[in-house]
Formats: structure tokens, sequence, C-alpha cells
């Protein structure tokens, strides 16, 4: 199939693993001369303007405010004009917000893909878990978009085996047969270990935005077990966010100022895995884990949390290690251990670095572009 014409939409390209990965798919993409891709993003911010991507960016700002009370809010028009002008084959698109502006005008000549970054909390329908107005306002927003899905016949990447199985849970019966399991991936290449020296401290790091479920509180109680040890160590956070004073006062408050840096965001992050002796991911729950496997690549041993994503690609003990309790000191040993025992550092090292090979960008578009000729051939 010749002449492909690919729409990529994201609701900004801020810093994230979901934007960061969208802009990696879009270039690996274009690089495939059949094809004519394009990137929309809804808003203008752009934390990647400072990087190197030979990709076409379109920023439409769009909106749609649902209402209940039926003074539903639609500015939309730009994004449809550009879309049905461009005629794509295929429309792709990443996080929520850009799901029910992206099909509020179904385009009948497209096949509709959405990425399964995480496990979209809009589609879980009534839970305990959430507020009565929270529960109102996402069961409609669900109602809304799933008979878009249903119109359109959407396609769903999932990006890990717990994602696949959580849309099976939410989604009609009707769509499961296009639920599609396609890990996530990256520019191996960009992370391949490097001959960078490592620092004469032991250094670890972590990688992510500040948000409660990223429980980078849970990183002091690892800390101050070390200290226990008498094992020095300094911790690099990297990311921002709304949890980021929370972290910095706990760690204030156990004196431990001086140990704990925090960097924000960063544009060189592989060149900070290359200085760092261990990566250390605290989230509680992980639809995949793209820093962890960027970790793995730079040749950074990785020790986690038991985050359901990180299952498909952690093997505990050859690669990496999972733990399955939040328990700090059971952490801070597996950090002791790893660092004295040379062979065993690595083998965890080697291993994981063979294993984020398998996850490389140029691997991943070539199962995509089958996905979506597969798709394309199905509805024709």
């Amino acid at each position: 199939m010749a002449n492909l014409k690919v729409i990529h939409i994201i609701p900004s390209l801020k810093i994230g693993g979901a934007e960061r990965l969208a802009i990696e798919i879009c270039s690996e993409l274009n690089k495939n001369k059949s094809l004519k891709i394009v990137l929309i993003s809804l808003s203008e911010v752009n934390d990647f303007i400072n990087e190197r991507y030979d990709i076409e960016i379109k920023y439409i700002p769009s909106k749609i405010s649902l209402s209940i009370t039926g003074k539903t809010n639609v500015e939309i028009s730009i994004l449809t004009k550009f879309i049905n002008d461009f005629k794509p084959d295929i429309i792709h698109t990443h996080l929520f917000e850009a799901e029910l502006i992206s099909r509020w005008n179904i385009n009948d000549k497209a096949t509709y893909f959405t990425h399964c970054h995480d496990n979209m909390k809009q589609l879980s329908g009534l839970t305990r878990h959430k507020s009565i107005k929270k529960n109102i306002t996402d069961l409609y927003e669900k109602n809304s978009i799933v008979k878009k899905y249903l119109t359109c016949e959407n396609n769903f990447i999932a990006v890990s085996e717990d994602t696949k199985q959580y849309f099976s849970d939410v989604l009609p019966k009707k769509l499961a047969k296009n639920i599609h399991l396609l890990s996530n991936a990256i520019n191996y290449k960009k992370f391949q270990r490097n001959n960078i020296k490592k620092a004469n401290t032991l250094r670890l790091i972590n990688i992510g935005s500040f948000a409660a479920n990223k429980n980078q509180t849970f990183l002091i109680d690892v800390i101050l077990e070390l200290k226990k040890e008498d094992f020095l160590c300094e911790l690099y956070l990297l990311g921002e966010g709304e949890e980021q004073q929370k972290v910095k006062n706990k760690a204030i408050i156990n004196g431990l100022k001086n140990d704990i840096k925090f960097l924000g965001n960063v544009n060189d992050v592989e060149e900070q895995l290359w200085k760092s002796h261990l990566y250390l991911h605290t989230s509680k729950s992980e639809s995949f884990g793209l820093t962890m496997l960027e970790a793995m690549a730079s040749g950074v041993p990785v020790i986690s949390l038991d985050a359901k994503g990180n299952r498909d690609y952690i093997k505990d003990g050859i690669n990496g290690y999972i733990i399955k309790e939040e328990d700090p000191k059971l952490f801070s040993h597996k950090i002791i251990n790893i660092i004295k025992d040379e062979k065993l550092y690595k083998k965890l090292s080697d291993n994981g670095q063979e294993t984020a090979k398998r996850y490389d960008i140029k691997n991943y578009t070539k199962k995509l572009m089958k996905l979506y000729k597969e798709s394309i051939s199905s509805t024709n």
C-alpha cells in the first residue's frame, strides 16, 4: 500500500512518556517514503522544541467540554477542516483528551487507533475509589466516547498484558476483537550504554512526574535505610509535578537535603542514566514503564516495585528485580546486594540491555505498519 496518510493526535507536547513516544513513533515512521505523517498537538506547549526530530508538527488548538446539562462546548472546526483536507487513512490518538476531540466528527474514510498509554480511568465506570461527582462525570464521558468507538469500529493498542486486560474488561464485547497488544518502545540507539564514567559515589536515579501514584516519597524511606547501613549514596530525581514539594519536604525533615538532588525536567536523560549505578522505580501501578526500559538500554540495572505493566519485561534476578512488598528495608538490601556483587551487577546490566534491544522503535514501527495495513484491509 503506497502513500499511506497517517495523523497522530496528542493533547500537548509537554515532557512525558506518552508525548515522547508519540514523537519517536512519528519520527521513525517518517523515514518510510511511502508514508505521509503529521503529528497534531492540540495546544502550543512543546517541551521538546530543542530536540531534533524530522517530523511535521501542526498546532491546532481544539477542545470539547462535555456538559450533562446540555451545555457542551465544542471548538474543533479548524481540526475537522484539516483532517477532511488531509484525507488520512489512519488517525492514531494519544491520551484521553485527544479521544473525544478526534472522534466528535468521525471521518468515514479513516481507520481509528487509540494508543492505550494507561488504563484510562474515565472508562472504568462506577467505582468506590472515586467521588460521586467524579463517577457521574466519568460515566458520562465513557458513554459518549464508547458510542463514538462503536461508530468508527475503533482499534486499540494495548501497551502491556495488564492494559490489554483492563480494556477488555471495560469496553463492550463488540470492540474486544479490536484490542491489539503492541508493547511500547524506546529509541534504543539513543540510550545504548555509553562509556561515560560512573560517578565515584553510588548514584541512584529515578525518572518520572511527581504524582501520588509515582510514589517518590517511598524513596526517602529507602535512603534512610541505606544510611542506617552506613551505605553512602546520592539519589537523583528527574521530573516535575504537584507532589514534588511534598517529597522535598520529607527529604529535608529527615536530614537528606544534601543526599537527594531534584533536577526537574532535563533534556539529557540518557547522560544522567549513563552516570548512574542503579535505577529505582517506585510507582504503585504502571501501564508499561518506558523509563525502566531506557535505564536497561543504558546498562543500568533496575529495581522496581510491582507496577503490573513492568511484569512483561523485567524477569526477577535475570535482568532486574521486581519487589512485591512496599518495604524500604527489603528494597535497600536489594540495592546493597547488587552493588556488592560485581558478577550479579554485570549480569543484570548485560541482560537488561539485551531485553531493551528487543523493544527498539525500529522493530515497533514495523509491527505498527503491519497493524495499520491489516486494519485498513479488514474494513474495506
